[in-house]
């Protein structure tokens, strides 16, 4: 697929590309260039695009909770594996 550049410097999207990643007008895209020059493309989403991507239903956690569930993970990985040796 090829595009031409237009005296603004703007690009027609390919439909095919368009389809892919599910563009539609007015959609935002983010380019990403690459040490190797290559560029890669990506629809910029929504922030409500994340919805409902975690469970629903779960219970709140308080941040006591997590501190202890944290400190007991790390503690056990320091029983089984030692003191990290730098």
């Amino acid at each position: 697929m090829e595009s031409v550049i237009t005296k603004k410097g703007q690009v027609t999207i390919p439909k095919a590309v368009r389809d892919h990643l599910r563009l539609q007008a007015g959609d935002r895209i983010k380019s990403f260039l690459h040490p190797d020059g290559t560029v890669v493309l990506l629809p910029k989403l929504p922030v409500q695009a994340l919805r409902g991507i975690a469970k629903t239903g779960a219970r709140a956690v308080t941040v006591d909770a997590m501190t202890n569930a944290v400190a007991a993970a790390a503690s056990a990985g320091y029983r089984r594996r030692g003191p990290e040796r730098t």
